[in-house]
């Protein structure tokens, strides 16, 4: 299923409070007092201990008060009384599944990537230009043409791999080297299924219904297609063959294993030669020949490959089960479980009624009733498909070089402080802290071109010229040693990255804005806010993946016994932790504590590391002016911040696939689970011991 890096991003949601909801009088009122209260400092004067009066504390001062829920005790429940205001005031859209300030602040994005994408070019720069002719064929959805299916119908399955960029049955790729990270090498993993997760093809309840309606889109479609070809309409034949190919993929599902069964990637990895893989993992599908698979892929970009060549095996008891699989069905089930495969990934780029047949589909999957605006998907088409030109037009737009600067200077702050930490940490030895020292991560900040080409009036065919162009730029680097000067991901982005092989941290011009950071507002608010996430993606080189690879990128183990045996310990506490939260919107399943360690790691780690990163800035810069409106200290600021980064709320059904899908806590737990462990937190809200923010039992990693 490819490799990914660590990512902040979100998957949550919190059910709205019986509490009493600001109405929007109270919230006028609050805004009115703000600027009376700052009209009255302006005329009295102010000094170094009083209330900031400048637009940036004014606006910052009343999207906290806006966003909170004061009526709630925080040290009951911290995140209705962060976030309270928010969840009362925001209902989800239709055309979303979940809704949240990350949300909110894409959708900003978005508008901005609207208007340069849009705007004429006078640049004699080929990539904006080529940007926007895509982005124009996009927005020409009626000159779709229908689905040229006898274009791919007969094609194999490196085909699909070299030219659509598909993996059905076997995912193979080209990456880093997990043992050797300067040079690249062929992976052999498990596919990725047409719906979210195994579980919706064995569970009941939300997952049921999802795959009712799965089968339902894939008889509606396969009929269009029948029509299109002007093929006989056998609408009970149709029925039959679609159950063949669903049942087929049903027992695809059953073959891979669980997320929580690939959490080690140390486990994971199994290198051998082609010849190896052949001899082990034998398929009865016309003798296949693992090597001519391979090659056939690898020749749309002219490498050569042979029998003594290396390979990484993700996938061992999948490719174990995949012989007996394939035996059970007839070439034309197999085919036609290929072309609803690339079908179904090709849906947006076709004319409008193949996006109305999946339209249950969706409703079932993510509880939308209605699709995104045809520009919005436009705009993230494009800016998937062409980050870096996009990114620089981002840049071009919004992004100022003092931000970087100062946004460069809280990262070295807070790398610093994480390295003093490892001090007080009496469960690892110095033998590892002095290791742990020596893995000083890299850091992209600000922004970051294949030879594609587009034409205007023909989306569907630039949709796969895109797919081509994605599959050979991977598919030619095995020849290359590793660049680690590329960028993992482009600069119009509301997120932020940790690759292990690169040991590297990125951050993307897209996260630089409020409430996340903003020259304009107090430190506080940037420590908790961009600081956290700064902590997060340096914590991710010390997590249970990331604590794998070396200083190099390499996956090596540096840890002593007695420091490995103790992390596990330590670890294990936040397992059990995260575990036991119960998420009623989903059904009232619980969190997989495994499957979310690595995240809850980081966000414990990066809450921690901000904070101090923060206490250490007032000691040499000096208290900070309050803000107007709010009788809060700034240590108390800095974790309502970081809190309200979190707030946002999930539709059920798209809670009932991210808790199962995602590697992040839900959007509560991350700020409920972070806070509960800190201390300083306690301290900062007076939270009495054994409160609910403030548990005897605290669980601590970094």
């Amino acid at each position: 299923m490819g490799k990914s890096e660590s990512q902040m991003d979100i998957v949550e949601k919190s059910t709205k409070s019986g509490k009493k909801s600001w109405s929007f009088v109270t919230i006028s009122l609050s805004v009115l007092l703000l600027l009376m209260t700052c009209a009255v400092v302006a005329l009295y004067g102010t000094n170094s201990g009083s209330i900031c009066t400048t637009p940036g504390c004014v606006t910052a001062a009343a999207r906290i008060l806006q966003n909170m829920d004061p009526t709630t005790e925080p040290c009951t429940d911290f995140y209705q009384y962060a976030c309270g205001g928010w969840l009362n005031r925001h209902v989800i859209p239709e055309t979303s599944s979940r809704y949240s300030i990350f949300d909110i602040l894409r959708d900003e994005l978005e508008i901005i990537l609207k208007g340069v994408l849009e705007a004429p070019e006078q640049s004699d720069r080929e990539a904006f230009r080529k940007a926007k002719t895509l982005y124009t064929s996009c927005m020409n959805e009626s000159k779709s043409p229908p689905l040229l299916l006898q274009y791919f119908m007969e094609e194999k399955l490196s085909t699909l791999n070299s030219r659509f960029n598909k993996r059905v049955f076997i995912d193979m790729f080209v990456w880093n080297d997990d043992r050797d990270s300067s040079r690249h090498i062929i992976y052999i993993d498990q596919p990725s299924l047409g719906m979210p997760s195994r579980d919706y093809y064995f569970n009941d309840g939300n997952y049921q219904r999802v795959r009712e309606a799965y089968l339902q889109f894939m008889i509606t479609i396969a009929k269009m297609i029948r029509e299109d070809k002007n093929m006989a309409k056998d609408d009970h034949f149709v029925q039959e063959e679609m159950a063949k190919v669903l049942k087929l993929e049903t027992e695809i599902a059953n073959a891979t294993a669980p997320a929580e069964e690939r959490h080690d990637v140390t486990l994971l990895y199994n290198k051998m030669t082609l010849r190896e893989l052949q001899g082990k993992f034998a398929l009865n599908v016309s003798e296949f020949n693992w090597t001519l698979f391979i090659q056939g892929i690898m020749s749309s970009v002219n490498v050569q490959i042979h029998l003594d060549e290396e390979v990484v095996v993700y996938g061992v008891p999948y490719l174990q089960e995949l012989k007996a699989i394939i035996s059970n069905y007839s070439a034309s089930t197999i085919q036609n479980y290929l072309v609803w495969r690339l079908v179904i990934d090709r849906v947006s780029s076709l004319s409008r009624r193949f996006k109305d047949a999946r339209a249950n589909y969706r409703k079932a999957l993510y509880g939308t009733t209605l699709e995104e605006a045809r520009w919005r998907e436009c705009v993230s088409y494009v800016n998937n498909n062409m980050e870096n030109a996009v990114g620089a037009l981002y840049v071009r737009e919004t992004f100022a070089g003092e931000s970087k600067r100062m946004v460069r200077d809280l990262i070295d702050k807070i790398r610093e402080v994480f390295i003093e930490t490892l001090d007080e940490l009496q469960w690892m030895d110095e033998t590892s802290k002095e290791k742990a020292r020596e893995k000083k991560l890299a850091n992209m900040l600000g922004f970051v071109f294949l030879q594609l080409n587009f034409n205007e009036h023909k989306y569907f065919e630039n949709s796969l010229e895109n797919l081509r162009a994605g599959a050979q730029k991977s598919l030619k680097k095995l020849r290359e040693r590793v660049d680690q000067d590329i960028w993992i991901i482009g600069a119009a982005v509301v997120n932020a990255f940790y690759s292990p092989n690169r040991n590297q941290i990125v951050f993307p011009a897209g996260i630089l804005q409020p409430p996340f950071f903003s020259k304009h507002q107090p430190q506080a608010l940037n420590f908790g806010g961009i600081g956290m996430v700064i902590g997060h993606e340096i914590t991710h080189g010390f997590d249970d993946n990331g604590r794998n690879f070396d200083k190099d990128g390499n996956m090596f183990d540096w840890w002593s016994n007695f420091s490995a045996m103790h992390f596990k310990d330590q670890s294990r506490c936040m397992v059990y932790q995260y575990g036991n939260y119960t998420w009623e919107l989903a059904g009232g399943q619980n969190v997989s504590g495994i499957s979310t360690l690595g995240e809850n790691i980081a966000d414990n780690g990066g809450v921690r590391q901000a904070y101090k990163a923060y206490l250490k800035w007032l000691e040499r810069e000096g208290k900070e002016p309050k803000l107007p409106g709010l009788d809060l200290t700034h240590k108390q600021l800095f974790f309502l911040n970081f809190a309200q980064v979190w707030c946002g709320s999930y539709r059920p059904e798209y809670a009932s696939q991210s808790i199962k899908t995602d590697v992040h806590s839900p959007l509560k737990y991350r700020v409920m689970g972070s806070l509960q462990n800190f201390e300083a937190f306690s301290d900062a809200f007076h939270c009495k011991k054994g409160t609910a923010m403030h548990p005897v039992e605290k669980c601590r990693v970094w």
